[in-house]
């Protein structure tokens, strides 16, 4: 059995669970934890800025010896002389698997996936184009936690859910007097 209140835990495509709030207070909603951040990114709190600098840094890094290591496979073809080609159809596969890997990764940050087994048909296209999901990753960073908009929309949208349910209870239904009929 899963402990519920294990942030590495399996996270519910829904949206955030009823179970504890942001500080541990009983009730309400519970923030979905982002890789990276966890649920720094409520409050901006607990060294989010910093976390921020250093996924933008470390995605940027890991962007760069990436197209590093791509080039190093480019110049195996050249010295194997397999052709003009094979090196265009090289050099466009993997642009174009780039460009969908971007694209792909910075729609992420703003949706869920509308069709999760098209998603995953897609994760050998986006490991092709790895640059293009670092550099989006890269970009997002600079202005936000990445996924940080879309949990926040989910999350408020919990809170308001909750709080609505819970201002509405009229208390104990079986405390309560029961009215002489007329």
């Amino acid at each position: 059995m899963s402990d519920p209140t294990d942030p590495t835990g399996p996270t519910d495509p829904t949206g955030p669970a009823d179970t504890t709030g942001p500080a541990g207070a009983p009730g309400g909603p519970r923030p979905e934890p982002l890789r990276f951040f966890g649920t720094t990114w409520v409050d901006h709190d607990g060294g989010y800025g910093l976390r921020r600098a250093g996924v933008a840094a470390g995605s940027l890094a890991a962007a760069a010896a990436g197209a590093f290591v791509l080039r190093f496979a480019y110049e195996g073809l050249a010295i194997a002389r397999v052709g003009g080609f094979v090196n265009g159809l090289m050099i466009v596969m993997f642009a174009v698997c780039t460009a969908l890997a971007f694209q792909r990764t910075w729609e992420g940050f703003g949706r869920r996936p509308a069709d999760p087994a098209r998603e995953d048909a897609l994760r050998s296209l986006k490991a092709i184009g790895f640059v293009g999901s670092l550099l989006a990753y890269f970009v997002r960073s600079l202005f936000e936690a990445p996924g940080e908009k879309l949990v926040r929309a989910e999350y408020e949208t919990a809170r308001a859910r909750y709080e609505k349910r819970r201002t509405t209870r009229a208390g104990n239904p079986a405390a309560r007097r029961k009215r002489p009929r007329r």
